[in-house]
């Protein structure tokens, strides 16, 4: 999995919706300027109008659009929340966001692909789940 600096790992979040998790998991990559606003409202978008595609394994979504406008540089974020976030899928509920942001469709396919594998990785997500600080999940997904 790439790198993800330690600022944009964030744990305990709350949100009342999926949406507000998505805003919330992508808040740290509008803060150092990989992203804008208009970013976080087209997964907001391609999930209203494509289905909770992103719930991609019980327990986490990796919110992402297409890439193109609204990104400014190619970064993921990590979030855990403090209690359980609805999609409305059979991967329900859900405590992981990942936000992934990429300047163009060859590093977005790649990007994918290895947060994939990490993610497959035997009781990898128990482990993830089971961090305690942000550090912790820092050194986890770096690890």
């Amino acid at each position: 999995m790439e790198n993800v600096a330690l600022c944009n790992v964030r744990y305990g979040l709350h949100a009342e919706s999926w949406e507000g998790a998505i805003e919330a998991a992508a808040h740290p990559l509008v803060e150092c300027g990989s992203i804008d606003e208009l970013y976080i409202r087209r997964m907001i978008e391609s999930v209203n109008k494509l289905g909770p595609y992103i719930v991609i394994m019980p327990g986490l979504a990796l919110a992402h659009a297409a890439p193109g406008e609204g990104v400014n540089k190619s970064d993921l974020s990590l979030a855990l929340f403090d209690s359980d976030i609805q999609f409305h899928c059979d991967n329900d509920p859900v405590r992981i966001v990942m936000c992934l942001a990429c300047t163009d469709p060859e590093a977005h396919v790649a990007r994918l692909q290895r947060v994939a594998e990490k993610l497959l990785e035997d009781g990898f997500l128990d482990t993830l789940l089971a961090c305690e600080s942000a550090e912790a999940l820092y050194a986890l997904i770096n690890g």
